[in-house]
């Protein structure tokens, strides 16, 4: 790939890329490191970069191994001297509202952040599937490419997020309705 590809490339995907940083660090300012050290390192890789398959799940990758190279070195590091933790705060900025009510626009926002709560709280092997799936819409295969595990593996991780985030929306539903919290039942309809 050339500079002029790449640049190309920071131009068609720089809004995806960098919504996808903020998706996974939930954090404005980690996001904005993470997204230049992306295509930094995209600079570096120029030539292992094939801008006739898919630049984008490249550039996915190598922003997911940035992370997963820094969430470790931080672990590493914190337990060799005992550094502050990740500020795991939300620094995502509102969703933008459309024309319904404010109680709709309310409602509707917790509920997202609820959802996106919970997203965070899930492990890292299973938080990444989720976020390329439902929020980047790439493919399975491609998933596959960008984490670098088999097909089957990113069907499984997919499965097994879905269900914990099903257990822990409902969880979170009854508690804040003040039902109990009971696995396998139904409200009443």
């Amino acid at each position: 790939m050339t500079k002029s590809e790449l640049e190309h490339c920071i131009v068609t995907y720089g809004t995806e890329i960098y919504s996808f940083c903020r998706s996974i660090t939930f954090n404005l300012q980690e996001a904005d490191d993470l997204f230049q050290d992306t295509f930094v390192k995209a600079m570096e890789l120029l030539d292992d970069i094939d801008s006739k398959q898919n630049p984008k799940s490249y550039l996915l990758s190598v922003a997911c191994k940035l992370w997963k190279n820094k969430k470790r070195k931080h672990a590493w590091r914190s337990r060799i001297a005992d550094i502050l933790c990740f500020s795991e705060e939300t620094d995502l900025e509102d969703m933008e509202t459309a024309a319904f009510s404010p109680e709709q626009t309310f409602f509707e926002k917790e509920e997202a952040s609820l959802v996106r709560q919970a997203v965070y709280r899930l492990p890292e092997k299973y938080k990444l599937p989720i976020l390329l799936f439902y929020m980047e819409d790439l493919p399975m295969a491609q998933i596959s490419f960008v984490l670098k595990i088999p097909v089957g593996t990113v069907k499984s991780r997919l499965h097994h997020a879905k269900k914990l985030l099903e257990k822990e929306l409902e969880a979170d539903f009854n508690e804040k309705h003040g039902r109990p919290v009971n696995p396998g039942t139904y409200p009443d309809k």
